[in-house]
Parts: C-alpha cells; sequence; structure tokens
C-alpha cells in the first residue's frame, strides 16, 4: 500500500481547479449511469439480500442538480459503475487526464483494464470487498475514506451468501427490493468495519484494519485482494486506474488460505 502525490501527469490542473460544476459545464447533457440507492450503499447486503442499486441513465447537468442540491431526488447518488465508465461514459474529460499511470503501466508490463470516474454524496458508501486488481486510485476533490484490510485478515473477515436483487425507485419516491430470479446466490461480506457486530462476527476483533484518508491530489496504491472500505466528502471527484493482477503465487496464497476457512467453517 502506497500514498503519495498524484503529480501532473495524471490529470490537468484546470481538471482539478474546475471541481464538479466545472465538469459539469464540460460534459453538459450527455447521458451518465447514475447508481441510485434509498440508502448509499450499492452492491451490499440490506435485510439479507446481495442489492444492487437501480442504474439510472440520466443528463450529466440533472445528476449535478441532485449532487448540489438544486433539486430534491428520492434516494442517494452516485457515478459510480466501472468497466472503464471515464472512457465509455465521459469522453470530454479524457483530454485532462492521462490514460494510465506510466510508472505503473511500466512496473507491471502492462496497460490498465480499466479507467473510472466517480462522483456522488457524502452518503454514498462503497461496502467492504476485495478486487482483483492493483488499483491506483486519485482523488482530484474532496476526500476519500478508506477502510482498509490487508488479504491475511481473511480468517477474521465473514463471508456468506445471499439472494441477488435490485433496488427500484417507485413514482412516489419509495424503493422497493426485487429478487434477481434464477440467480445464485452471491458471496459477500455482511458486517460493517465502521460499526462491526463483534457479538455475530466476534473472530472480526482480531482483524487489524488501516485507516486512511485520501486527499485532493493524491493518489493510493491499493494492492490487489486488499479489502477496503470506502466513504466519501459531498461531492468528491476520483479517478481510479484497474490494472489486472497476476495470478500468481500470492493469488494461490490467498486461495489456499480462502479455502481452508471455508473447510474449518464446516467443521
Amino acid at each position: 500500500m502506497l500514498l503519495g502525490p498524484v503529480g501532473d501527469a495524471v490529470y490537468s490542473g484546470e481538471f482539478v481547479a474546475s471541481g464538479a460544476g466545472g465538469t459539469g459545464k464540460v460534459v453538459g447533457k450527455r447521458r451518465v449511469s447514475v447508481a441510485v440507492t434509498p440508502n448509499g450503499y450499492a452492491d451490499a447486503v440490506y435485510e439479507g439480500r446481495f442489492v444492487m442499486p437501480e442504474e439510472r441513465q440520466m443528463p450529466f447537468e440533472d445528476f449535478l442538480d441532485i449532487i448540489e442540491r438544486k433539486r430534491a431526488a428520492s434516494g442517494v447518488f452516485y457515478v459510480q459503475k466501472q468497466c472503464s465508465n471515464l472512457t465509455e461514459e465521459f469522453p470530454q474529460l479524457l483530454q485532462d487526464i492521462d490514460p494510465h499511470i506510466a510508472w505503473m503501466s511500466e512496473a507491471l508490463g502492462k496497460m490498465p483494464d480499466a479507467v473510472n470516474f466517480w462522483l456522488g454524496e457524502s452518503a454514498a458508501v462503497t461496502s467492504l470487498h476485495k478486487d482483483h486488481y492493483e488499483n491506483l486510485y486519485c482523488v482530484v476533490s474532496g476526500e476519500k475514506h478508506f477502510i482498509l484490510l490487508p488479504p491475511t485478515d481473511r480468517p477474521f473477515i465473514p463471508y456468506e451468501f445471499f439472494q441477488p436483487a435490485t433496488y427500484k425507485v417507485n413514482e412516489d419516491g419509495s424503493f422497493d427490493v426485487i429478487d434477481v430470479q434464477k440467480a445464485e446466490k452471491v458471496p459477500w461480506i455482511p458486517l460493517d468495519p465502521v460499526n462491526p457486530d463483534l457479538s455475530r462476527y466476534p473472530e472480526y476483533s482480531h482483524a487489524r484494519p488501516l485507516h486512511c484518508t485520501v486527499r485532493a491530489g493524491e493518489m493510493l496504491y491499493l494492492p490487489s485482494l486488499w479489502f477496503h472500505h470506502v466513504q466519501q466528502s459531498h461531492g468528491c471527484i476520483a479517478v481510479n486506474f484497474w490494472y489486472d493482477m497476476e495470478y500468481d503465487i500470492k493469488y494461490n496464497y490467498f486461495q489456499f488460505l480462502d479455502s481452508l476457512i471455508k473447510t474449518m467453517n464446516t467443521l
């Protein structure tokens, strides 16, 4: 894990100075994907289900009006779609952002698989999970608050299987949870590291989480397979670069540890 300044090689000073309002002027009426939830938790466990957000297509300027509280809307809104949404949905910003991190691309011998753009409300939270990517997370404005746990803490992190579902917003602004039909159950972490229920998950008391705040102009290198939970300041803008991990001895070790824990839990 590494935290340091981003540097001018990633994005331009104009992009930093513009903030959400300046970004809105550039992107304007272009329709983008926005995750909408009643509680800020997208892709998270809620009432015994793994619930995904309602994915809504809307003009970016309308989304910004909600973020800037110029118009009322039910729910919590977050531009968080991955799969390289920066290049796919925000091409106007590419002139201000490098397509990769040169030193990381050289070190790994590859280009990033995806470059993602993030902007949302302070209530938007990323639940505890891990990724199979080397992750360089750059904050443009505002700040992100990470809770980090190494792969070696896997024995203390609970997994359960949940019925997948999605949120659906009704005309009156209320939300329903709709099960995804004929879908396999999803393994996910039900524990909230901000307020862990140690009576239900006592093994988590042995975990040693790290707390890290990434501010505007800083970059966090988050290694693959590290568990992370993320909160943010209101209107925070970030860009992250995903490089596919190497499925080497580190991955094999983690898979062995994961299998060992699953076996022990069945005894």
